[in-house]
């Protein structure tokens, strides 16, 4: 009967150390995760090419200009004015 109180006491034991150990890496990544966040910048992708026209507008004029001249026009400039 010791024995398996023995056993029983390291199981919890165990048990609780994992539980601890497993909300001490939670709450630093958390920590880690708050400090990236407040401190280190993402950085800005411009959607707009140097003549103010963005990615997806040129894609969609590109796009109506094949379909209107059955894919024999290409788009070669884009000027905003």
């Amino acid at each position: 009967m010791e024995n398996f109180q023995l056993g029983l006491l390291l199981l919890f034991v165990g048990l609780a150390t994992v539980f601890l150990i497993l909300l001490i890496v939670i709450y630093l990544g958390k920590g880690l995760i708050a400090f990236v966040n407040k401190f280190i910048p993402e950085e800005q992708k411009s959607t707009r090419s140097e003549n103010g026209v963005s990615e997806k507008v040129k894609r969609i004029i590109a796009a109506a200009v094949s379909e209107a001249t059955k894919g024999k026009g290409i788009v070669t400039i884009i000027e905003k004015r």
